[in-house]
């Protein structure tokens, strides 16, 4: 079965790269390092500064393999423009019922992207999935654990 696509914009690409070649380049040394020195000490049988570094690095080649995974399967997308939501669309909404709080900005990324505090959402959030292919104006109908909460389109950015 073919791993799923991972869809991130060309910012996110350079970041998923960048963490791959800092774990290789740099933690890889730290651990190993950790390692030698634990060696070094003595009785393996009874070290648990060996086993701690064994396990920090299992779960660094673990973390390396995933990564890889992801780059391996990653599709770029473009920031979207138009006046269409897509991927890589900011869009500015209002919470009907809360219309008094004023606007809320969210810029629609792929799940690997994803940061609500930096206002990115997935699109395969319920806001996301509700935001793909509307258009300015429309009023959408989102499904949250807590409810129906619906947004006002107020515009779409690029």
């Amino acid at each position: 079965m073919p791993d799923k696509k991972v869809l991130v914009t060309q910012d996110g690409y350079n970041k998923l790269v960048e963490k791959l070649n800092y774990l290789k380049s740099v933690k890889r040394i730290e651990i190993a390092d950790r390692l030698k020195a634990a060696i070094a000490l003595g009785d393996l049988s009874e070290n648990s500064e060996y086993d701690d570094a064994k396990n920090e690095q299992a779960f660094l080649e673990g973390e390396i393999q995933e990564l890889e995974a992801k780059i391996r399967n990653t599709e770029i997308f473009e920031a979207g423009a138009g006046d269409v939501v897509q991927m890589g669309s900011t869009v500015v909404v209002i919470d009907k019922e809360f219309e008094e709080d004023g606007p809320e900005t969210f810029m629609l990324v792929g799940s690997t992207e994803a940061d609500p505090d930096e206002g990115k959402i997935s699109n395969e959030s319920p806001l996301g999935q509700a935001l793909l292919g509307q258009k300015v104006g429309t009023v959408i109908d989102v499904h949250a654990p807590n409810g129906i909460i619906q947004y006002e389109i107020k515009d779409i950015k690029a």
